[in-house]
Order: C-alpha cells, then structure tokens, then sequence
C-alpha cells in the first residue's frame, strides 16, 4: 500500500488537518466484534447466540431490516443480561492480548505518520466503544466515534445505545465532533459501503489502499502551486 498526498507540516502550518480512520477491514483484517465476542464467550456459546440471531441478520443481508436492529439482535443474545464489570474486563483482555493480531503494520505506520504530523486522528467505526475507545485511548487518537451499547442497573442490555455508527452517521458523529471548528483538511480511511460517506466528505481518501485526492483546496493541492 502507498500513500500519495504526503504534504509537508509547513505546508499547512495553520491548518487543522484531521484522519478519520475505519476500524474492521480497514485497520483490521477482519470483523473484530465477531473476533471478539467469540473469544469472550467461547465458539459454541457465540454460534449459538448467532443462530438465534439469524433471521434477523439474514434479513439485514436481504435489506429486509437494518443494520442496528440486526447486530442489536446478535448482542442481545450474547451480550444480553451480562454484568457490565465482566464484559468490561473481557474488552480490556481483547485489546491487551487478542487485538493486535488482526491489524495492519501499514495503517499503523499511516496512523503513526499523521500523529507525528501534528493531525488529529479520529477513530470512526461502526464496531463497539466497548472496546475500541479502550485501543484508541492506547493508540493516540483524539476520540473514537463508535456504536455505544447500553447498560441498565449494571448490565449490558444488548441494546443500543446510539445509533449504530455505519454509512451516514458517520458523518453526523464527525460533524457533531468538531462542532464549529470543521478541518481545513480531511483525510479518510475506508474499505466498504459503510465509509461511502465519510469518504466523500474527504478531501484526500484512501479506499482499500487506494488514494485519492479529489477535494483539495487549491491552496494545499500539490497540482495548483505555482512552479517555480
């Protein structure tokens, strides 16, 4: 994977650069809630709350229902009723043992290239807070826009407790995040469907390790500055 639009800090000495970063497929090599609830619950107790769960996410894959209501289904019959300091320690666990075998060495180079550019990097991620604001607390990000879960009288219910951070809400969480104070330039990272927006609110992208620069300012676009 190469990385194109590498500008230089005192090329934009006053500007607020900010990456916003995909997690599952984009980071990772795989679907970490699936990694994650299998490992904290075991491979039978996991298939079988996915199996209880499988009308509802195959009517999700058929666009007979969303996405929220289908992984809202697969946590509550696995998640569901579960103490909240267990299932905290189970994320702590995954993210100090498990985790690191599923990410990318080349987005973490990425990740740690725009951290010593002096950018804001944001995790963006339709995965669970649960665990990933626990990694992206690790990893340096500014703050993580992810799916929270709920909990009542100490424990996870298996619902939602936002809106499941995929496709357009994405964008809502970014925009909702720096408030006033929009970037002068966006980076985003992404592999799927579920980062089409965020991706094109960017003005540089990588989508599966392609770059892309369609949105840039003239002022910060390398293309527009006089040649000397």
């Amino acid at each position: 994977m190469t990385f194109a639009v590498e500008p230089t800090a005192s090329a934009h000495s006053n500007a607020r650069i900010v990456a916003a970063f995909d997690f599952d497929g984009t980071i990772t090599t795989c679907d970490s809630l699936q990694r994650f609830l299998s490992g904290a619950l075991g491979w039978p107790r996991f298939a079988l709350g996915a199996l209880c769960a499988l009308p509802w996410l195959a009517a999700c894959a058929l666009h007979l229902t969303d996405r929220h209501h289908a992984k809202e289904r697969l946590l509550r019959a696995t998640l569901g009723g579960r103490p909240a300091a267990q299932v905290e320690q189970w994320a702590a666990d995954f993210v100090e043992h498990d985790l690191a075998q599923w990410l990318r060495p080349e987005m973490l180079a990425r990740l740690a290239w725009h951290q010593a550019q002096g950018h804001q990097t944001v995790l963006v991620s339709a995965s669970p807070s649960l665990y990933l604001r626990l990694w992206a607390n690790k990893m340096g990000f500014a703050t993580a826009l992810c799916t929270e879960l709920e909990v009542s009288a100490g424990r996870y219910t298996g619902r939602l407790a936002s809106r499941n951070c995929w496709g357009p809400e994405k964008v809502r969480r970014l925009e909702a995040w720096w408030q006033e104070d929009a970037p002068t330039l966006l980076y985003a990272y992404g592999d799927s469907r579920g980062d089409t927006e965020m991706l094109a609110r960017a003005n540089v992208r990588c989508y599966r390790g392609v770059e892309q620069s369609p949105n840039l300012p003239d002022h910060l676009n390398p293309s527009h500055r006089p040649v000397a």
